[in-house]
């Protein structure tokens, strides 16, 4: 077969074209540290990657959900600290308003202290969230969920449902409670009433009562009334233990949600080590893999200037002078 000069000529450009194209490609592959850059390089292990790079993407938003859903449960822990202590304070404020040696001015003062307690209760039960929402109004967030009247009677104004977010493919948590059921509520075995008539479930109504019995004078008194004062504080007592018991229970829940949170950042970060060494993997990106890379560079770099040289050695040939 007779060779023309322009087909020497377009073949010899062709084949450095192509070897630069080798070359380039393989540096591409240098640079980035992997064999396949392009669904081109190796299409099934290109389709691997990207669902790999998805369960990828999927994981970290739901470590970001995680971390959203730790901050809320940690700062209500937090509150309900204060809670507790706040409710403890009350409960050994009754014990010395049981004590019969008081005088009226003395209860006034207990009454006094008793009326601050509830005040930062209540300012405890209408707490916000570093994002100035309201914590346990469940999702009505932007309301006080608790309500103060001009009698002092305290009522629950807020969400009847508490706040869920998925953390995990098959986790949906609870971050967050509804003051009902954090200051209005009574867990299983609370202390019953000894007539038989409903234990006090509401914290603040068990504070009005104990508030009622200190403002009413004693001295002098006669039996009945302070039989009364009595019985009252008694209620009283029964109610804020109930409820210090009811807020310890929603504590212990928090911290089990705190601890589970843990254990799922911890089965995350071991899936995402996973699912990276399996990227590394389809991608073609370990030790031997980049040696091989660094091997098939230089012998297309060597290739390539060898076809520039033979290329440049033609064209100074008759052949090339020819028209």
């Amino acid at each position: 077969m007779r060779l023309s000069t322009s087909m020497i000529y377009q073949q010899n450009l062709k084949s450095i074209t192509n070897s630069y194209a080798t070359w380039q490609s393989t540096g591409l592959q240098l640079a980035a540290g992997r064999l396949v850059n392009a669904p081109s390089d190796d299409p099934i292990a290109a389709s691997q990657a990207v669902r790999l790079n998805q369960s990828q993407a999927v994981g970290e938003q739901y470590a970001t959900a995680r971390s959203s859903a730790n901050s809320s449960l940690s700062t209500e822990t937090t509150t309900l600290d204060q809670v507790t202590d706040t409710i403890q304070s009350i409960q050994t404020l009754l014990v010395q308003a049981g004590d019969g040696t008081l005088s009226d001015t003395d209860r006034q003062s207990l009454a006094t202290s008793l009326q601050s307690y509830k005040d930062t209760l209540l300012d405890l039960a209408n707490s916000k969230d570093g994002n100035g929402n309201y914590m346990f109004a469940g999702y009505k967030t932007d309301t006080a969920p608790f309500a103060e009247d001009a009698d002092g009677n305290v009522t629950y104004v807020g969400g009847s449902t508490a706040i869920s977010q998925k953390v995990d493919s098959s986790r949906t948590m609870q971050i967050g409670d509804t003051g009902s059921k954090v200051f209005m509520s009574l867990t299983a075995g609370s202390t019953a009433e000894p007539d038989g008539s409903d234990s006090v479930a509401n914290v603040f109504d068990s504070i009005d009562l104990a508030l009622d019995a200190l403002n009413t004078p004693q001295d002098d008194a006669d039996d009945t009334t302070a039989a009364a004062y009595t019985a009252s504080l008694d209620k009283a007592t029964r109610g804020m233990s109930n409820s210090l018991d009811n807020v310890l229970a929603v504590q212990s829940s928090v911290g089990s949600k705190l601890n589970e949170l843990d254990t799922l950042d911890s089965i995350g970060t071991d899936r995402t080590t996973i699912n990276t060494a399996r990227i590394s993997d389809v991608l073609g990106a370990d030790t031997d893999d980049t040696i091989k890379i660094i091997s098939d560079y230089s012998q297309q770099q060597v290739a390539l200037q060898a076809a520039y040289s033979s290329f440049t050695a033609m064209q100074g040939m008759s052949l090339f002078a020819m028209s």
